[in-house]
């Protein structure tokens, strides 16, 4: 199939080709000949570039899978290959690993890093570092264990009077105008969490042990040094981050602590309870004034008015069917964007529930979509996405660059969701925290029994939302809120990220009042150059202050407190 064919097919006529081990080994083994032979840096190239297609039909293929997974997770086709795969997949990594170690040691590195640039020869050793034949066994294991999780938390049948929820569907009834309702809702999702509660904490104890020992098997400390390697955080250090959540709690939570305050006047209730949380309005708060057709209709209109490049971006998105937007039974809880690199496009996955996050969603994981479709061009495969942290600049800047048309969506409502999507924005930054300093403890004390993470949850709540009540719903109480926050399982210590990010995003939100123009050419800029850069020249390039620099934090903070109070 042509290139020109493969850009017209919609979703559904993606093909899956399951790779086969024995003819992945193969190419490998080709590859590995040619390298050997390569007499110039240019018939090294090349290789390399055979390489790099052959490692876009494989990601292609695990992308569509793991899309069709989460799309039913009671599929069996999809199951059984997502098995196959995670069975597969670290024997390809160390196929993959050797010839990476080839490429590392060539005579002709020099002139490949010319082609490529420094990034991917970063990529590429901290590739080797984070992998050797001896851990395949444990990601097998990780594999499955975190396959699990997601099949309780995906398959959850809430029943709330008389109608059966899941956990997206069940989201509406927890922002209920009705305190009554609200406080219902969430004892009976927490029920649900406490049915499971025992299972989840083995799941989970199971994972903390594996990776500790995939760590150590490959020399380091702990799991924390693997990860920050893994996650390609080249550029700071769990020290920095320490320092970056002590300027949150300092700058943000005493600010957040007067935002709750003033939430609670505005309910009328004399103390504001977890249940009370999502309500910020008495009145309701905000959502799109139409069905999910109608807000992809306004998001067409909202992108072909934002840039040319947003336009065409969007309309490709709809005409090929690149979005699965709406909750359902057996369909994976949250949002993610994805991409299917053999056609060249992303792909988009959400669970609208009716809520204000409808619309916060799209922009965000659009965000994500638009960035890797401006990257589809750069050649490896390492450069369609940047590291987690940038990644995140796109999706929640995208989330303020479309500030301007949020009166297409909430119309009358619309000064309300301003208010209700800059709050929820900071009071995440504190959560996102607390999460990331759990997780590091957790792995700084791989032996604590589940009894002792719940008491340090329960104690880091108390530290970054010490607003926090949850009278009537015990369970929470005792520390275990964490067990419903998928990425501590599925993609441990992926959540700092999104607090830097949002330093970052906020700062896009600033400008973009002053100065749109300049704003809106920084941030396809950012968009466009992929993971080509590190994170910090990604913030170079969009103009932005390193979240590392506490003016960061004190700029947005002052400008956040400034329009609020108007």
């Amino acid at each position: 199939m042509s290139e020109s064919q493969r850009k017209e097919l919609t979703y559904s006529q993606f093909t899956y080709n399951r790779p086969s081990l024995t003819e992945v080994t193969k190419q490998y083994q080709e590859l590995n000949d040619k390298f050997d032979k390569a007499m110039t840096s240019e018939e090294a190239i090349e290789v390399i570039k055979e390489w790099n297609e052959i490692r876009i039909d494989y990601r292609t293929n695990t992308s569509l899978i793991g899309t069709k997974f989460s799309q039913n997770v009671k599929d069996e086709w999809a199951k059984n290959e997502k098995d196959y795969l995670d069975e597969i997949g670290p024997a390809i990594s160390e196929i993959k690993t050797n010839f990476i170690k080839k490429i590392l040691s060539s005579p002709f590195i020099a002139d490949i890093e010319k082609e490529w640039g420094n990034v991917l020869i970063l990529r590429l050793q901290d590739s080797i570092r984070t992998f050797n034949p001896e851990i395949k066994p444990f990601l097998i294991e990780q594999a499955h264990i975190v396959k699990q999780y997601e099949e309780i938390i995906a398959s959850a049948e809430i029943d709330f009077d008389g109608t059966t929820h899941n956990l997206s569907s069940l989201g509406k009834l927890l922002t209920d105008t009705d305190r009554e309702v609200r406080l219902r809702a969430q004892q009976a999702k927490y029920a649900y969490l406490e049915k499971n509660g025992e299972k989840i904490n083995e799941i989970y104890d199971k994972l903390v042990k594996i990776r500790h020992k995939m760590a150590v098997t490959l020399g380091y400390k702990n799991y924390i040094e693997l990860r920050y390697i893994e996650l390609g955080r080249s550029e700071y250090t769990a020290k920095d981050v320490e320092k970056f959540r002590d300027t949150v709690f300092n700058k943000i939570v005493p600010f957040l602590s007067e935002l709750y305050e003033d939430q609670r006047k505005r309910l009328g209730v004399d103390t504001l309870c977890f249940h009370d949380e999502s309500l910020m309005f008495p009145e309701g708060n905000p959502t799109a004034q139409g069905s999910p057709d109608w807000i992809v209709e306004r998001a067409k209109e909202m992108y072909a008015e934002l840039s040319p490049e947003t336009d065409v971006f969007f309309r490709m998105m709809i005409d090929r069917d690149l979005m699965d937007l709406v909750t359902r039974p057996n369909k994976s809880v949250g949002g993610y964007c994805t991409n299917f690199p053999r056609y060249g496009v992303p792909f988009i996955f959400s669970n609208f529930n009716g809520t204000t996050h409808d619309v916060e969603v799209l922009t965000h994981e659009a965000g994500h979509a638009f960035q890797v479709w401006e990257s589809r061009h750069h050649k490896a495969p390492e450069f369609y996405f940047p590291t987690l942290e940038a990644c995140e600049i796109h999706s929640m800047g995208m989330e303020y660059m479309t500030w301007k048309w949020m009166d297409k969506f909430f119309e009358k409502q619309t000064n309300r969701f301003y208010y209700y999507h800059l709050v929820k924005s900071l009071m995440f930054m504190a959560y996102g925290c607390a999460v990331d300093e759990f997780q590091h403890w957790v792995f700084d004390n791989v032996e604590a029994t589940p009894q002792e993470r719940n008491a340090m949850w329960r104690s880091l709540e108390k530290k970054y939302l010490p607003w926090r009540n949850y009278d009537n719903i015990p369970y929470m109480e005792n520390g275990t809120m964490w067990q419903f926050q998928k990425h501590i399982f599925g993609m441990p210590f992926y959540y700092i990220d999104y607090v830097l990010a949002q330093t970052c995003a906020l700062q896009f939100w600033v400008r973009s009042r002053k100065d749109w123009d300049t704003a809106v050419k920084d941030y396809i800029a950012i968009c466009k150059v992929g993971g080509s850069q590190t994170f910090l020249d990604i913030i170079k390039t969009g103009n932005l202050i390193s979240p590392f620099d506490e003016q960061a934090l004190e700029i947005v903070t002052k400008e956040a407190k400034e329009w609020l109070a108007q």
